[in-house]
């Protein structure tokens, strides 16, 4: 199979399901369902973001070298 097709294949399906995981992660600041703290909201996002930011990286061939972990909470 090409390389390309194989891209596009993984591509859409992978970004899709991280789209529709990221709507299941903004349904939990339904205050009226969940509690939660203003440092617990900005440590989600801030999670998020810098996973973004790791993909920025990968695809502009910038080398990061940094220790990943899983996200939870603190």
């Amino acid at each position: 199979m090409d390389k390309n097709i194989k891209f596009k294949q993984l591509a859409n399906a992978r970004v899709n399901k991280a789209i529709n995981t990221i709507k299941l992660i903004g349904n939990l600041s339904n205050k009226s369902i969940y509690s939660y703290t203003d440092t617990q909201s900005k440590q989600i996002i801030s999670a998020l973001e810098n996973e973004i930011k790791v993909i920025k990286n990968k695809f502009s061939n910038t080398k990061n070298n940094r220790d990943r972990r899983e996200f939870e909470l603190e």
